[in-house]
């Protein structure tokens, strides 16, 4: 009888470690990245989220990573097939984000040495995923479930990593980072109008917001 080997699992990068905040971008087209993500690195967010929601965005990540790749791990997100992930891969992303529980993409993303979060939302999910060799799990839609469940998730499994994605406030972030987050993704409350020739002044202020919350947070510790 044979004892089944755990899978290998990339560990989240220490850059994630030591900056907690995933800012995601959603699109109209990719040309709007530019300016943002200018902005984001300027600002001291060091993890940007490419969604393939916005058309062109593999074609345009090679482009971005040559000009911010050396202050910023770039990945992208709403993967939900490997060839995507594959593709996602070869045009040189750090990381890799799906909304579902996909465990050829898990392995895939290993198999390539590249961070995998994939997205669940119920224990079965998401220590599944875990099981399966994630990164760290991303509970989706957190604004569902709340940074208590962060905490209960813990319980019975004490060694699981996650980060909160979906509806998740700058406010929000020391409630999810004592609940034992990672780290938490942001979209629309940090990015805001940003995407749409929204004020980058603005687009700063809100940064500069989060990662406070993020020193407030671990000047409790």
């Amino acid at each position: 009888m044979t004892t089944a080997t755990r899978p290998e699992r990339i560990l989240p990068s220490a850059s994630l470690r030591q900056n907690p905040v995933i800012a995601v971008l959603r699109a109209d087209a990719p040309g709007a990245y530019d300016r943002v993500i200018h902005t984001l690195v300027e600002s001291g967010i060091r993890s940007i989220e490419l969604t393939l929601t916005t058309p062109g965005t593999l074609d345009h990540l090679p482009s971005l990573i040559a000009e911010f790749g050396e202050d910023a791990e770039i990945g992208v997100g709403t993967i939900t097939r490997t060839a995507q992930a594959r593709q996602a891969i070869e045009a040189g992303a750090r990381f890799l984000v799906t909304p579902t529980v996909n465990p050829d993409i898990i392995r895939l993303a290993v198999d390539h040495g590249t961070q995998i979060f994939p997205g669940g939302l119920t224990p079965t999910e998401l220590f599944g995923a875990w099981e399966a060799g994630a990164s760290a799990v991303k509970i989706f839609p957190a604004q569902t479930v709340g940074a208590q469940y962060g905490s209960h998730l813990r319980g019975p499994f004490p060694e699981l990593q996650f980060l909160p994605s979906g509806g998740v406030g700058i406010e929000d972030i020391p409630a999810w980072l004592r609940a034992g987050a990672l780290a938490v993704s942001l979209g629309g409350p940090l990015v805001g109008d940003a995407l749409r020739d929204g004020s980058l002044t603005e687009l700063r202020a809100r940064a500069a917001r989060a990662l406070a919350a993020v020193a407030e947070t671990r000047n409790e510790r």
